[in-house]
């Protein structure tokens, strides 16, 4: 049977799934947690342990129409100084519970659009970030950046501050496909800019590319991924366009009616990724790419790969503290959410509260299903007997759990033994997959397309 008309049949061209970036997803977390369960989880946090730091810049000089970030445009830099004042008192509240001598293991600083931040202001943050809490020796200090929003003094600040990453959106380069997406990028820009970043010292560049936007060709993808691969990337993610206007609303402005087909979407990501295997680089989980030597690249090949908010990541900290508005925290006991706008996140710093506004505390059995959904997003597939022993259960009532996916995806899995494993279209169906360990099931339509 062709390949395509097997996934048809498996319900891959129909189906919506979470990306699974959080177990569970986040849009199951309530106010149940808040404030005062955030101050425990972080004075839990045992002495010396390494953590990873995200900040968000939620402010964009422009609203790209694709974008489902929770973001706001800005004409000026105004918002931007008491916007900064907020971060680094979050930054104490939060020191008022944190243990003294845990180490900063990574930090992130996203959007929105980060690279908006004057260099006064990108100095004044990395200062506060220096004598937060100690810095591992290895730290790595990854920064989004957007190449019609950066110059020359803003990447030097960011270098002094110790940024060691950069990575880049580029969605598209084709004109054509810029215009419906609201977001106008030359290529001759983003280059000047990578040599820019190279100069300053970024030994790990990354940059975003999406599948299934309005006007896209194979031939326009293909020139597009040429493109990247002439900038020589260390890492490229090619994520699928997810088109959800009943949440983000300015995708409204997106003709619709120019929107491939799944069966176009497969194509699309089929032509992107035979080209970056064809230039050596290696699949890292559903929508990741990689040099070999890069960090990302040796952490799967030696079983350590995680998935978190940024996607895939080769961080082993237990501990992500999310700093800013609608910023997510993640602890051994569970999420942690911050106020999703400005005003309300402004008013809890400054009533001198935590920001939290909801989140998740887990279960025994949603870490479970966390670790056996990470691994499939991660691995493509499950070693029960580790599981058993990791969770001290028995390896049948795993095998329970896997029952109803072993059975939809038969002849797409293979069992050896203690261990499952998704075969040869592993990265089109691991989401679909995961999905069936998730015991937080909603309708298909609150999420994004599954390919």
């Amino acid at each position: 049977m062709p390949i395509t008309e097997r996934l048809r049949q498996l319900g891959l061209f129909d189906a919506r799934a979470p990306r699974y970036t959080s177990y569970p997803p986040a849009n199951h977390f309530s106010d149940a947690v808040g404030p005062e369960q955030t101050a425990v989880w972080l004075a839990a946090i045992p002495e010396g342990q390494r953590v990873s730091l995200y900040l968000h810049i939620p402010y964009c000089r422009r609203l790209c129409w694709f974008c489902a970030c929770r973001t706001q445009g800005t004409a000026t830099d105004r918002p931007l100084v008491p916007y900064l004042d907020l971060l680094k008192r979050e930054m104490a509240l939060l020191a008022k519970h944190l243990p003294q001598n845990v180490e900063i293991s990574q930090i992130h600083l996203g959007g929105g659009t980060p690279t908006l931040l004057p260099p006064d202001l990108i100095r004044d943050l990395g200062a506060a970030l220096k004598t937060y809490r100690p810095w591992a020796d290895d730290i790595q200090f990854s920064v989004e950046i957007d190449p019609t929003e950066v110059d020359q003094p803003r990447i030097d600040a960011l270098a002094e501050i110790g940024m060691t990453r950069a990575s880049i959106g580029v969605q598209d380069f084709d004109p054509k496909v810029q215009d419906a997406i609201g977001r106008q990028q030359s290529f001759a820009d983003t280059r000047d800019v990578v040599t820019m970043l190279r100069n300053a010292g970024v030994t790990s560049l990354n940059m975003d590319i999406l599948y299934g936007l309005p006007f896209q060709t194979k031939a326009r993808m293909a020139d597009s991924v040429q493109r990247v691969l002439s900038l020589n990337p260390d890492r490229v993610a090619l994520y699928g366009y997810a088109h959800v206007p009943w949440m983000a609303k300015r995708q409204v402005l997106i003709p619709s009616d120019e929107l491939p087909s799944a069966e176009e979407r497969l194509d699309l990501f089929d032509t992107a990724r035979d080209l970056f295997l064809w230039d050596d680089y290696v699949e890292i989980g559903i929508d990741h790419y990689a040099r070999k030597d890069d960090s990302l690249a040796v952490a799967a090949r030696e079983g350590r790969l995680h998935r978190n908010f940024q996607g895939y990541t080769d961080d082993t900290s237990e501990v992500l503290i999310g700093m800013g508005a609608s910023a997510i925290s993640r602890y051994p006991q569970g999420f942690a959410q911050n106020h999703s706008t400005s005003s309300k996140y402004a008013t809890a710093v400054d009533g001198g509260s935590l920001a939290t506004a909801r989140g998740h505390a887990m279960s025994d059995d949603d870490k479970l299903r966390a670790v056996m959904i990470e691994r499939l997003m991660c691995d493509f597939g499950l070693d029960i007997e580790a599981l058993a022993k990791q969770f001290g259960l028995p390896e049948a009532a795993l095998f329970d759990m896997t029952d109803t996916m072993r059975r939809r995806f038969a002849d797409q899995l293979v069992v050896e033994g203690h261990k499952i494993r998704l075969t040869d279209h592993a990265r089109l169906i691991a989401r679909l997959a995961a999905q069936e360990i998730d015991a937080y099931a909603m309708p298909e339509g609150r999420h994004s397309r599954a390919l």
